[in-house]
């Protein structure tokens, strides 16, 4: 016999030994036996697909249990009605036994986090120590829990006769009543062949999965790389701002600069004869020297304006320096 076919006759054993038990605890959290099926179905799944680790744990059927109790109380089963805590119990009414429904519906009414802490302990029968560890809580958290949980139940059923007693008497009668309730639950397991063949298939889907991204992660980062171009491409656009054109006279520097500085009445003044342009000085000299008589500054403005005057002419000078032989 070969090491896979070992393996597959140790969880044949397993899941034919613990299967239905799981189905009916899993049924008394959740209300729903399609979920409780589906639930322990899905904790042999991750067993056969861990199964080098579940082989060698102290414990492989609560391994199992704590996958499909989790898979079973999951948060985000309360967006699906269908998934949801079933507030009343389905196809219960086989039992015929008033009392045995309105246990399992008190149970049901507990929050999740109470109703499993109290089926592992007084339904499945496992110490405190034992329950603290697989509900992941310390001990006096967990037994905070089932003293919460006895409580409710004890004062939604008086019946019971759970008032009065000790907590270990209290766990007692309550264990008696979940093995009622669970050995009254007619289940059908999922044969152990096509569990393993669900396993297998699952984690191929999702082996299939994650190389699909990676290669669709990678094309992506190609197609990225080659339609990047490499080097610096010129806008074709033109620039809004160019930088003015200065038309240099040939006849020198000097006759250059001395051109440059023509005032803009000299410009306007071409074209028109001697006498005209006489005048025209004439009354500009008149213009200019009647606002200098009617504009008199102070000594400290003067001081300033030829301050301002000398900053300016030192700076156009620089300018000029800097100016290339060619440009000059």
């Amino acid at each position: 016999m070969t090491q896979r076919e070992q393996a597959a006759a140790a969880f044949d054993d397993l899941h034919t030994r613990h299967a239905a038990a799981l189905m009916r605890q899993t049924y008394l959290l959740t209300g729903r036996p399609w979920l409780a099926r589906r639930a322990v179905e899905q904790g042999f799944r991750l067993a056969w697909q861990r199964w080098p680790q579940v082989a060698v744990d102290p414990d492989p059927a609560g391994w199992v249990r704590a996958a499909a109790y989790e898979y079973a109380l999951k948060p985000c089963h309360g967006l699906c009605p269908g998934l949801r805590t079933a507030r009343r119990p389905r196809r219960f009414a086989a039992t015929g036994d008033p009392a045995d429904r309105a246990l399992l519906r008190a149970l049901l009414a507990l929050p999740a986090p109470y109703r499993r802490a109290l089926l592992l302990h007084d339904g499945v029968g496992l110490g405190l120590y034992e329950t603290a560890a697989e509900i992941e809580a310390s001990t006096p958290a967990a037994a905070g829990r089932l003293t919460h949980a006895r409580e409710r139940i004890a004062a939604r059923l008086p019946e019971l006769g759970l008032d009065g007693h000790p907590p270990v008497r209290q766990g007692e009668l309550l264990r008696t009543r979940f093995t009622a309730l669970t050995a009254a639950q007619q289940v059908t397991p999922t044969a152990a062949e096509r569990v393993r063949g669900d396993a297998e298939r699952s984690a191929l889907r999702t082996t299939r999965a994650g190389f699909g991204l990676a290669g669709a992660f990678v094309l992506v980062l190609l197609v990225m790389m080659i339609a990047t171009p490499d080097h610096y491409t010129r806008s074709p656009h033109k620039p809004l701002a160019t930088a003015p054109q200065i038309r240099v006279s040939p006849s020198g520097h000097h006759g250059a600069h001395a051109g440059s500085g023509k005032t803009d009445t000299g410009r306007t003044n071409i074209g028109k004869t001697d006498a005209e342009k006489a005048d025209a000085r004439k009354t500009d000299i008149g213009k200019t020297d009647a606002k200098k008589a009617s504009r008199k500054k102070p000594p400290h403005k003067k001081r300033r304006d030829a301050a301002v005057r000398k900053r300016l002419r030192e700076h156009r000078q620089l300018r000029e320096a800097r100016l290339s032989p060619d440009v000059r």
